[in-house]
Order: C-alpha cells, then structure tokens, then sequence
C-alpha cells in the first residue's frame, strides 16, 4: 500500500466512525431506543458509545502499527492516524455526552 493512501486511512476510520454514530443516532431515536434501559442507560447509548469506542481503537492501532521514523513516506501515515483519532474523539463526543432525540 502506498503511503499516500496509508496517510487516508485515519481519516477514513474517522468518516466510517461518524457515519456509523450518526446512523445509529437516527436509526436509535427512530425504533425507540431510548426507552430499553440497561442498568444506568439506555441501549441507545450503548449502542453509539461502542462504536465511538471502536473508532477510538481503530485509531489507536493505526497509530502503534504505522511505522516510525524520518521521511515524508512515514511522517504523514502516522499525521494520518493522528488526525483520525483527534476527529473521532472531539467530532463525536458532543453526541455521546448531549444525545436527544
């Protein structure tokens, strides 16, 4: 894989990850959701947070395994991920903490 496309792929865990929270968002406040409650919260927000939590992950991994060192060809891989896990995080969190449907 080259390393311009290495370089996309935290910001592809990012869209994949905000698609999939939003969707659930939507698909949560439409089937009812909210109202199936597990211990402190509702299956909703179990739902969401899990996948918040998985793109948290994705992320993360990106960046142990992306290899370390000098030269463009390692330096934007590793921006990449950065950048994916620094969305995931601060784009998504505003809809776990203040989620309403």
């Amino acid at each position: 894989m080259s390393w311009l496309m290495k370089s996309l792929l935290g910001p592809g865990v990012w869209g994949v990850c905000f698609s999939a929270v939003y969707g659930l968002h939507g698909l949560g406040c439409a089937r009812g959701w909210s109202d199936l409650t597990i211990a402190p919260s509702s299956v909703h927000h179990f739902a969401m947070l899990g996948t918040w939590l998985a793109g948290i992950g994705a992320c993360a991994l990106l960046v142990i395994v992306l290899p370390r060192g000098g030269g463009m060809q390692n330096q934007l891989p590793r921006a990449g991920a950065w950048i994916g896990l620094g969305a995931v995080v601060f784009t998504l969190f505003p809809i776990l903490v203040a989620s309403s449907c």
